[in-house]
């Protein structure tokens, strides 16, 4: 059985969503788009992927502010505004029943090309929008008893060449580094900088605790996540020492405490780095006090959406 931060419940439900491609909704086997997709051929898209929550889609905000960023920063028109993708969105949701317990993944792509290239002056078509929303619960097993890491020799690269910031569909390099961390018998994969510097995982942010302070890397040369700044805002308001700063293996061999976070699964602890024992090689004090924290700041933002005084 595969283990990670993704790894979710069994839910059989999942056999029978509709997925959204470009204004329509499709069974899940029938749900299928062009070979000749920017995105297939040549990695040309951006993507977004959210939780619902009692009906609520948490950070919603955020992740719509990152995907026009995003946007922007490639030189694409999404030919929507925010308002009538979230209506699309609300529209598979309801489309498949889902209340609580649902992670959502959007997906931008360029469009159609006339035939394989690069050049987006080929394309034929508007943006291609896919949207698919699964039955996902994160395995309580699997938080609890960690994620254990391997430092991939794939360095996270410079923002002279593609920013590490940009959550686009050209993730190769994210999943040669996991590549190597599977053969290597470990969970998911530790990324360093170009300087070799600590930045983050293959698919999650990474932060190590050492004499009650927190530290995570600088943001330069890692994706920004939404559930990193949470926790870096929930340390702040609880008065917990944070730093966004450079730190190499030298300063993580001797953590006293490890975890990654992400979308998905929140906060899970990390209790094995190369083969080193992490701490207590278990979920620690303050990581798990830091994740009832993030529990309580998501139903917090629940209640005030539902209250009509948060956007969306």
């Amino acid at each position: 059985m595969v283990h990670g931060t993704h790894n979710a419940l069994p839910d059989k439900r999942n056999e029978n969503i509709k997925i959204y491609v470009n204004g329509e909704l499709f069974p899940r086997n029938e749900a299928k788009i062009s070979v000749f997709d920017s995105g297939y051929l040549v990695g040309d898209g951006i993507w977004e992927a959210l939780r619902l929550h009692d009906g609520v889609l948490v950070h919603l905000k955020e992740h719509l502010d990152r995907l026009w960023q995003g946007a922007a920063t490639v030189g694409m028109d999404l030919k929507m505004t925010k308002a009538e993708l979230v209506e699309k969105i609300w529209m598979v949701l309801k489309a498949n029943e889902m209340h609580d317990n649902v992670h959502c993944r959007f997906m931008v792509t360029r469009g159609i090309k006339k035939t394989p290239s690069q050049d987006p002056r080929l394309t034929i078509s508007g943006p291609n929008l896919v949207i698919i929303a699964e039955h996902k619960a994160a395995s309580p097993k699997s938080k609890e008893n960690g994620v254990t890491l391997f430092t991939s020799t794939i360095r996270r690269g410079s923002p002279a060449y593609l920013d590490p910031r940009l959550n686009c569909h050209s993730k190769l390099h994210e999943v040669m580094a996991l590549v190597q961390a599977i053969e290597a018998g470990c969970d998911e994969a530790l990324m360093l900088d170009i300087h070799g510097f600590v930045s983050t995982c293959n698919a999650t942010n990474f932060f190590m605790i050492k004499n009650g302070e927190v530290w995570t890397s600088t943001g330069q040369y890692c994706m920004n996540g939404i559930t990193r700044g949470t926790i870096i805002k929930i340390c702040k308001e609880k008065s917990v020492p944070v730093f966004e700063k450079n730190f190499s293996l030298f300063d993580l061999y001797g953590a006293d405490e490890a975890f990654v976070t992400g979308t998905f699964g929140g906060l899970t602890p990390v209790t094995k780095i190369d083969g080193r024992v992490i701490g207590p090689g278990k979920y620690g004090e303050l990581s798990r006090q830091l994740s009832k924290w993030y529990e309580e700041d998501i139903l917090k933002e629940v209640a005030a959406v539902k209250a009509g005084q948060a956007p969306y």
